[in-house]
């Protein structure tokens, strides 16, 4: 994973930058069961007391079913959130629930955490990932994956592919399909480089300088998905 740790381990430092989660800011939360089950969803930081909690808010239950009766006291959560004014950075922690409030709104107060990692991508740094996406091509979509991205481009592999026509600096038009909010996120680019093997096709590709809030939202993605 090509993210840069940094531990913030004095309380003048884990304050600020647990301050970088920004109030009413979206985090993902991963929880385990004693099973060793996991679930992540995404949910609202609401905010911290220094040296006290940290108060997130609790997700739907339709959106976690039956897992919520793990959300309980001492249950081990980890938090991500992305901090706002750094491309690619992300705050992360460690906690447990310390208590659960049902008014004023649901909320899990979690113990406050010991350290927080602020992870930061390197733009010239390509991350490993496997995102679907369909690519169009002569007014057809195809199935594909995406098997890495950096800022500018991305390696992109169809299998079955090798019939497909196309040369090096045709656009190309992804899309990736309900993107977080159920939205489409569209990544068009330009082919740099094509490479059959078998009957899979690989291609190089660089990203339009227009789509570029979109590359970082899904870089961002990418950072709170694997960060650790």
């Amino acid at each position: 994973m090509s993210t840069i740790p940094v531990k913030i381990e004095t309380t003048e430092r884990l304050n600020r930058n647990l301050g970088l989660l920004q109030a009413g800011s979206m985090v993902t939360i991963d929880i385990s069961t004693p099973a060793g089950q996991k679930v992540k969803f995404r949910t609202v930081f609401i905010g911290y007391l220094p040296k006290k909690y940290v108060l997130i808010q609790m997700p739907d239950n339709n959106r976690i079913g039956n897992f919520s009766r793990f959300i309980t006291q001492g249950t081990a959560v980890t938090v991500r959130g992305l901090i706002e004014g750094h491309e690619g950075s992300v705050a992360a922690f460690v906690s447990s629930i310390k208590q659960t409030l049902q008014l004023p709104s649901r909320i899990m107060v979690l113990d406050f955490p010991q350290t927080v990692s602020v992870q930061s991508l390197r733009t010239a740094i390509r991350i490993d990932t496997e995102i679907p996406a369909k690519v169009k091509i002569a007014q057809e979509y195809w199935q594909a994956l995406i098997t890495d991205i950096s800022i500018s481009g991305c390696q992109i592999l169809i299998q079955n592919g090798d019939s497909i026509t196309m040369a090096k600096g045709d656009s190309l038009h992804m899309i990736i399909e309900d993107f977080l909010d159920k939205e489409n996120l569209i990544l068009d680019s330009t082919i740099c480089s094509i490479k059959s093997s078998n009957e899979d096709l690989s291609l190089g590709v660089k990203f339009q300088p227009e789509i570029r809030e979109n590359v970082i939202k899904l870089i961002n993605q990418v950072i709170i998905d694997e960060a650790v």
